[in-house]
């Protein structure tokens, strides 16, 4: 079992930067698709980007602001974002999932384990 907790959120002004992290404290990260996902009350929990060896993906709606990485030696996942807007208000997951081959799921139903998630809200 993946137990991943998430940190970095907060408060900030539109146009400043974030960065959060996903520590996992009992398997690796390297060998799984690693995601974040956001989740604003009454919608469905929305991609943010995937990564797995290096591998990296991105929603549209963030793209260019937002960069995935992860420290395998830390076994932590990273999400530095900047040029924040008041639309990316939201609580933040990431996410495991099993490689199945190919690029990463971008669906939640495809990931097996989530973090409690770190609320970030842009005003």
């Amino acid at each position: 079992h993946v137990q991943l907790v998430e940190s970095g959120g907060g408060s900030v002004e539109a146009g400043g930067s974030l960065r959060l992290s996903c520590v996992s404290s009992t398997y690796s990260i390297s060998t799984y698709c690693m995601g974040w996902f956001r989740q604003v009350p009454g919608k469905e929990r929305e991609w943010v980007a995937t990564i797995r060896r290096g591998a990296t993906q991105y929603a549209d709606s963030m793209k260019g602001r937002i960069t995935i990485s992860q420290d395998n030696a830390k076994n932590t996942l990273y999400l530095q974002m900047a040029s924040l807007k008041p639309e990316d208000t939201a609580r933040y997951y990431c996410a495991a999932g099993s490689w199945r081959g190919g690029l990463c799921f971008i669906q939640a139903n495809g990931y097996d384990y989530w973090g409690q998630g770190t609320q970030v809200t842009v005003s």
